[in-house]
């Protein structure tokens, strides 16, 4: 794989799956050569737009071709399980939209198929791949404010959304936390590794998903994490973290960030910015560099965005959704057929 480009099969055709078809285009060791929808009429058009050879009216084409070494899974969350599965079983490699999964149980699948199928597998948090946030992560690391005592993010859009929405829809694992709060739970994870202690509190739709949600992360370190979430008002959408001599304060967009600022005792602020040749913050391609150069080392899973992590991260996603009383469909059967068998 190393002396050609990677093949790309994009799955589904919505927002998300053109924004990273564009980024790819723009990578010289990228190809996309198939993508799928369940309407024929919208491959067509999609691989039209981003210059693919092949489009395929249904999943199980582009799980089944041979020529394609990496398929994107870009469906909505609640189709994860689905799409990322069929395409592990028929021995594609997979970047997997995030969330992961409806679940932690979802998810543990996911990665016990990868394994079966000996395929590469990661979760598409881009976040983890953006180079400013992972020269925050070295700086925290290498003890630059200390030992990291709180975290704090939150993640909020402007609504109201109508109850057809998406958003609120529980057969579409509607609600704020999925969509919008795996981001600040993320971002705890990524400082602070999988908590030991998960409280929330929420507000619920009439539907019964989340409009907003606060949960508190402890440690048994004495570290916490306060994040916050909701589709039913614009937050600031920041993040900081504070150690035992310092601070890291980031601004508007922490997940794609274009500046941070470092606050050490006795200094002075110092300011770190994106560097402009990576990119528009907006860009995918950071991920998708990560896949590849996976692919071509041979490794089953990305260092930046670990299997663990993503269960880790779902595990806490669950124990979230557990205490403010959020359920999707099918969820209860399936608990009682794993009892049942167990």
């Amino acid at each position: 794989m190393a002396e050609r480009n990677v093949r790309w099969g994009i799955l589904a055709t919505g927002g998300i799956a053109a924004a990273f078809a564009a980024d790819l285009v723009d990578l010289p060791d990228a190809e996309i050569a198939a993508v799928a929808s369940r309407r024929r009429e919208s491959a067509e058009a999609f691989a039209e737009r981003c210059g693919a050879e092949r489009a395929y009216g249904d999943w199980e084409s582009l799980a089944a071709d041979p020529d394609v070494d990496v398929v994107y899974v870009a469906t909505p969350h609640v189709a994860h399980r689905a799409a990322a599965g069929l395409c592990l079983a028929a021995g594609r490699n997979v970047l997997c939209e995030k969330p992961f999964t409806l679940n932690l149980r979802e998810a543990a699948e996911l990665v016990a198929l990868a394994r079966e199928h000996d395929r590469f597998l990661m979760e598409a948090m881009w976040m983890y791949c953006n180079p400013l946030v992972r020269r925050l992560t070295e700086l925290v690391a290498d003890g630059a404010i200390g030992e990291v005592r709180t975290v704090q993010a939150d993640f909020g859009i402007a609504g109201p959304f109508p109850a057809a929405h998406r958003l609120r829809d529980p057969a579409l694992g509607g609600g704020a936390l999925l969509d919008l709060g795996v981001y600040p739970v993320s971002f705890a994870h990524l400082l602070l590794g999988e908590p030991d202690t998960v409280t929330a509190s929420a507000v619920l739709s009439p539907e019964g998903v989340d409009l907003q949600t606060g949960a508190l992360l402890s440690w048994e370190s004495g570290a916490l994490a306060s994040v916050h979430c909701s589709i039913a008002g614009g937050t600031a959408v920041t993040a900081s973290v504070t150690g035992t001599r310092g601070r890291i304060d980031v601004p508007s967009g922490f997940f794609h960030p274009e500046r941070f600022v470092l606050h050490r005792d006795g200094r002075d602020p110092e300011e770190f910015a994106a560097d402009p040749a990576d990119g528009p913050r907006t860009s995918l391609r950071h991920e998708a560099r990560e896949v590849m150069r996976a692919l071509r080392a041979g490794e089953k899973e990305s260092p930046l965005v670990p299997l663990e992590g993503t269960l880790a991260v779902m595990r806490t996603l669950d124990a979230v959704r557990e205490r403010i009383g959020v359920r999707y469909p099918g969820e209860e059967r399936a608990d009682a057929t794993v009892a049942a068998a167990g």
